[in-house]
């Protein structure tokens, strides 16, 4: 499936370009992350500079919410670095990430801390039992990959229910596509697994053509952006819109 059909439909957010956060607000960003003492473990503070200096995640997901005023809710949110980069790029949006891992929360909750970051809340989530109460818009990054496909369809669905009017899902995911990005990213997918960093390996990659078919049913806009950079894998970003 090309590039052109993905993208097709109403002009929701920007096309992405390969950009990634200015080299100094990342480094702004990750020095949250240094441990509180000097000898302390630094993974979290050298594995943040390296996403955001790398990773076209963030301006993409920052565009999708972009003049929105809905508060957000990030599944899976890791150790917080969307609550971060909104900050930095001056939004106030009230933030609310959940993840299942414990240890991924306390060092969010902490680095938030840190770094001031006003209106944001972390909870450990277990998107298996449901999605908490919310009325706005959803995010979904790197996430419905490592899920079982029956969890990934109630999720998916879960997450549209919350969708205020004028709010937006936004999803990054690999795609389906049997393309050799394809294949890379299911590779890198499972070595994270294999290293911890992922609770699950990669299970499902969603079908853009059914992702589309769920989002038209439910009334939402939708459209499909590459959002890969100059990274290997095969990342699109997709931005759903319920109009008001």
């Amino acid at each position: 499936m090309d590039a052109a059909r993905l993208a097709r439909g109403p002009r929701i957010a920007g096309a992405v370009t390969a950009t990634t956060l200015p080299a100094d607000t990342a480094q702004r960003i990750a020095r949250a992350f240094l441990p509180p003492r000097w000898h302390g473990n630094r993974y979290f503070y050298y594995y943040t500079r390296a996403k955001l200096r790398t990773d076209p995640l963030y301006p993409g997901v920052l565009d999708a919410l972009r003049g929105t005023t809905a508060p957000v809710l990030d599944l899976g949110c890791g150790i917080g670095l969307l609550a971060h980069a909104l900050r930095a790029d001056g939004s106030a949006l009230p933030y609310r990430g959940v993840d299942i891992d414990a240890r991924k929360i306390v060092e969010a909750r902490r680095a938030a801390s840190v770094a001031g970051l006003a209106e944001v809340a972390f909870e450990v989530v277990d998107l298996a039992d449901g999605l908490p109460a919310h009325s706005g818009s959803v995010a979904i990054l790197d996430v419905l990959q490592f899920v079982p496909p029956d969890a990934q369809d109630a999720i998916l669905d879960a997450a549209i229910a919350r969708i205020a009017p004028g709010g937006v899902l936004v999803i990054r995911t690999g795609l389906d596509d049997g393309s050799a990005r394809a294949k890379t990213t299911r590779r890198i997918d499972a070595f994270s697994r294999m290293v911890g960093w992922m609770n699950a390996g990669p299970t499902r990659y969603p079908d853009a053509d059914a992702l589309r078919a769920k989002f038209t049913a439910a009334g939402l806009d939708a459209r499909f952006d590459p959002l890969h950079g100059n990274t290997p894998f095969n990342n699109w970003r997709i931005v759903a819109a319920r109009h008001g």
